[in-house]
């Protein structure tokens, strides 16, 4: 089997958009059998295109900050891991040194997870991106998204319409600290593919096409900082055999 690919899901993907669910904070972070070959694909996309997967405006560093220092928390109690002052040592023996200079860069070598920081900045009435280690972005592209807000980061997505738009801008503005939520997606896909960037321009005629001979699905999660208080969605990709 394909080391990027998981043998199954571990849900059944929600019908209705945005398709949200309260989550026990303790299954915020998944660890699968996928896990080794998942982390070493991220290993080489943050050394070799830290450009493609990485993105933190200098206003955005103190939640990146905190989210680093509170996926530490829960790593320090999970099977596998061995979290120290300077480095954390993961499951699959790999040692990523803790920079406090690039905390995106460690996150994403952390864990499977994706991560994106979402703001509502003074004056706003979105969330705009502001941080992100997307390793794995699903026909879309960091650079087109970055510091756009979210009406704008869904393009040209059809199913993000203006009703969609305002339950979503409402799930963000409601998330409170300790009670995060989750949801999955479904994408079909013609390979078994992690790292799928497309530029918004491109279409998507295939983009859920349940025919494909793989089925790629995303568990994204929405948690609430404590202390700065944004919002952080998380994205856990999963690719299956059809």
């Amino acid at each position: 089997m394909d080391p990027i690919k998981q043998s199954s899901l571990p849900y059944k993907v929600p019908e209705r958009l945005p398709g949200t669910a309260p989550m026990d904070p303790a299954d915020w972070l998944l660890m699968d059998d996928a896990f080794a070959g998942q982390m070493a694909l991220r290993d080489e996309l943050i050394a070799t295109r830290p450009e493609d997967v990485l993105a933190l405006d200098p206003g955005a560093r103190a939640p990146a900050e905190e989210l680093l220092a509170t996926v530490l928390d829960v790593l320090r109690d999970r099977p596998g891991y061995r979290v120290e002052e300077m480095s954390v040592t993961r499951p699959d023996a790999v040692t990523v040194p803790l920079l406090p200079e690039a905390p995106m860069a460690t996150l994403g070598r952390l864990v499977q997870e994706d991560f994106c920081i979402m703001e509502r900045r003074e004056g706003m009435t979105e969330h705009m991106l502001t941080g992100a280690v997307l390793c794995f972005p699903a026909q879309w592209t960091l650079r087109e998204k970055f510091m756009r807000p979210m009406v704008s980061i869904h393009r040209p997505v059809e199913e993000y319409d203006e009703q969609l738009a305002r339950r979503v801008q409402r799930l963000l503005d409601g998330v409170q600290v300790g009670r995060p939520l989750w949801r999955a997606n479904f994408l079909g896909n013609r390979a078994p593919v992690l790292f799928n960037p497309e530029s918004e321009k491109v279409e998507r005629s295939h983009r859920y096409d349940r025919e494909a001979p793989y089925h790629r699905s995303e568990r994204q999660t929405i948690w609430r900082l404590a202390e700065s208080r944004v919002v952080v969605f998380g994205i856990h990709t999963f690719i299956v055999p059809a």
